[in-house]
């Protein structure tokens, strides 16, 4: 009977999957959008206001299954769209949805009336109040709404959408419905008891955190960092694609919060002149104690979206503001941290993702486990003396950081280039990848196990399931003044690195914020014991047998003989001053042709400089650290 049961059970939950994987699915071309002049303040406005409204749709119908899917990235590296890419695999004999039904939509109009059933009605925003673009993204998430822009002219969406077509019921106005703005930054803070800030940008934010992130309608485990439609005054400031909306898509199905702010305390945004200094980054810490405390605390706070510092608040181009790119990132790092924040880093170049709720539905194995090596197998092959200590034989012990993929766009967009590099396997490679991105990339991530050669091998990247400060984790906690959130940090990493059988963190940032303590050290040798490679703090450490190597050289060269040159350089530097023969160089969205050839040239320049593979590295290392104590 008990085995009757238990296969029954089974029959029941295999009937169960194969009825979702079954779900016919509907494919949307939404490139129309990236054709349009930039020029021409009415393109962009329907560029993004179909953008915004597709996702949002999209992140709705997929909540519980595949069913909606978009064209929207296009390679800028090969002929190919990236979304064409996926779905090939995904749809091959032996893939997750072959045999599903494929179908097209032609119509943004007849896709809202094809999904109609998952929406409950539109959440109207106000274009003179940039943020409410955001705050709509939040609201659709949290009540099936789809977010629509307020424009009564005859081809807006409003019109074709609210107005007549399906007549959406606008369920939420963000917007007078006169098309007078409801966020002044006068008075009270509309629907509340609270004063205004005296900014209506971040008196909107206020107002999403009163109504929807205290009362718990968002998830405090998920927030979105994504330009507001300021984008449509600067379309071409960065790639066209970049305005994110397609990234919302996931977002929107988590009930995340979403906010664009500033995250410096010194200078007004370019977005906001008239604002007290200060306003934006006192909102965004509003918006992660609300968080923390709904969700965060537990859970960490998966934040997708990165400073759209092509755009605003930097020293870049035109973007307004007096701090550089690289500072900005970090001091939003150093605040999202210190509530338990981290990054799904979607940074500008390739920024954009579609599909992610669509492809959180990918099915992963449980585990996908990695081989360690033992100092028997290291002996075997020459690397250990008779008694136990490292044989370097002159030799100089290379490893490279194969990064950056901390974020699910950069990995989405660049695999088809990277990883399918031919000459992949030629020669070792520590790929380092943040195993958080299985939330949004599942299938990449499996895709990069199954094809797999023996040279490949997996690390975690900055700074481990997800891109944060750790420093900031650790107490007395600057910022926030919370509690420790170590505890919360282990247990989110212990999970991926579990999953995805890591043990090392290939880098840690510490930018703006404290290094590691006691206490932090501890929490990364709880769940990546056999190495970190942290900024700052000693060259080299063992603690609690977790290897410690501190960061060296990034070597980003384009040219490979100039790369070489740099490593070799950089190694008979190091030697100099007193270093060990380990040596670690971080290299960003490089080809395996490029390290293939870089390899050939330190070859060339120096015979003894010898690459290794990431467990022979680490754990020779280790082994090097216990005998010189």
């Amino acid at each position: 009977m008990v085995k009757y049961v238990r296969m029954l059970i089974y029959v029941v939950i295999l009937c169960a999957t194969s009825m979702a994987w079954a779900v016919p699915v509907t494919v949307f071309d939404l490139r129309y959008t990236l054709k349009i002049d930039t020029n021409d303040p009415a393109q962009v406005r329907m560029a993004w206001d179909h953008c915004h409204a597709v996702s949002a749709l999209q992140g709705l119908v997929n909540r519980d299954a595949p069913r909606l899917y978009l064209r929207f990235v296009d390679s800028q590296h090969r002929r190919i769209n990236v979304d064409d890419y996926w779905l090939a695999k995904a749809t091959v004999r032996g893939g997750w949805l072959e045999g599903s039904r494929i179908g097209t939509v032609e119509t943004i109009v007849d896709l809202v009336r094809r999904f109609g059933g998952f929406v409950r009605g539109a959440v109207v925003y106000d274009p003179a109040v940039a943020a409410t673009s955001n705050v709509a993204s939040a609201v659709a998430g949290a009540e099936d709404l789809l977010p629509i822009r307020y424009d009564t002219s005859p081809q807006s969406l409003y019109s074709r959408l609210v107005v007549s077509g399906p007549k959406l019921k606008v369920r939420r106005w963000l917007v007078n419905r006169n098309g007078g703005s409801m966020f002044t930054g006068k008075g009270l803070i509309p629907g509340t008891k609270r004063k205004s800030t005296g900014s209506a940008k971040c008196d909107a934010y206020l107002w999403m955190k009163i109504h929807y992130m205290d009362t718990g309608k968002c998830d405090g485990a998920y927030g979105a960092y994504y330009l507001d439609q300021y984008w449509m005054q600067r379309p071409g400031n960065s790639v066209l694609n970049h305005h994110c909306l397609t990234n919302h898509d996931f977002f929107i199905a988590r009930k995340a919060f979403f906010f664009d702010l500033h995250v410096w305390g010194d200078e007004t945004p370019i977005d906001d002149p008239g604002q007290k200094v200060g306003t934006d980054v006192e909102t965004l810490k509003e918006l992660l104690l609300s968080a923390y405390r709904h969700g965060g605390k537990e859970r960490m706070i998966h934040i997708g979206g990165f400073v759209p510092w092509a755009h605003k608040y930097t020293s870049h181009g035109n973007a307004g503001g007096k701090h550089a790119p690289v500072p900005c990132e970090w001091e939003y790092g150093k605040v999202i941290s210190a509530y338990n924040g981290f990054m799904d880093a979607d940074a500008i170049g390739y920024g954009a993702m579609a599909n992610a709720s669509f492809y959180q539905h990918f099915p992963l194995k449980p585990k996908y486990p990695q081989k360690w090596v033992t100092p028997k197998q290291l002996a075997e092959r020459g690397y250990l003396t008779e008694d136990g200590h490292v044989n370097f034989d002159g030799r100089e012990f290379l490893v490279f950081y194969v990064g950056d993929y901390d974020c699910a766009a950069w990995l989405y967009q660049r695999m088809m280039d990277i990883w399918d590099d031919p000459n992949r396997g030629k020669i070792p490679m520590m790929w380092c990848i943040s195993p958080v991105l299985d939330r949004r990339a599942p299938m990449a991530m499996d895709y990069l196990r199954q094809t797999a050669t023996a040279n490949d091998y997996f690390a975690s990247a900055d700074n481990g399931a997800g891109y944060c400060e750790p420093g900031m984790l650790q107490e007395p906690r600057g910022i926030s003044g919370l509690p420790s959130g170590l505890d919360a940090w282990a247990k989110h990493c212990t999970t991926f690195y579990n999953r995805w059988g890591l043990s090392i963190t290939g880098f840690i940032i510490y930018a703006h914020g404290p290094i590691l303590n006691e206490a932090g050290l501890d929490c990364y040798a709880s769940f990546s014991p056999n190495g970190i490679v942290p900024t700052g703090g000693p060259a080299n450490l063992l603690h609690n047998n977790m290897p410690v190597l501190r960061f060296d050289h990034d070597v980003n060269e384009g040219r490979p003989e100039d790369a070489a040159a740099h490593v070799v350089r950089r190694i008979a530097q190091r030697r100099k001053e007193g270093h060990p023969p380990f040596h670690w160089f971080r290299n960003i969205l490089k080809t395996p042709t490029w390290y293939v050839n870089t390899y050939d040239g330190i070859r060339k320049s120096n015979p003894k400089i010898e690459l290794l593979d990431a467990p022979t590295f680490f754990e020779l290392y280790r082994i090097y650290l216990k005998n010189h104590k």
